[in-house]
């Protein structure tokens, strides 16, 4: 019984520490952005050819940023490697950044 409630609370404690993870700074990812804007533009728009970013729900963000992170998306070569330094936190803060933007 006793293992039973220690491993309990190590995933209780495992799921709390992700979901702190997953919430994304806005502030921060308005920095990281900076490198972004070369592309996305500065308000995060896009134009015919590139994408925007602003507006888009967070987690569909951080779901594409990590498949060019992992490889499982490769259409954009500079997307894969500006995702490559990126760990999940700067995702999810970028992320809460553009999210929080006016999409068209």
């Amino acid at each position: 019984m006793q293992f039973k409630l220690m491993i309990a609370t190590v995933f209780g404690l495992m799921i709390i520490a992700g979901a702190a993870m997953a919430d994304g700074d806005p502030a921060r990812g308005k920095e990281l952005s900076v490198d972004c804007a070369d592309c996305h533009g500065e308000n995060g728009l896009g134009d015919e050819e590139v994408p925007g970013l602003a507006g888009l729900d967070e987690a569909y963000q951080i779901e594409q940023l990590m498949a060019y992170k992992s490889g499982e998306r490769t259409d954009e070569e500079a997307m894969v490697m500006y995702a490559e330094e990126l760990s999940e936190q700067d995702m999810a803060d970028l992320a809460a950044y553009y999210a929080g933007l006016e999409g068209e």
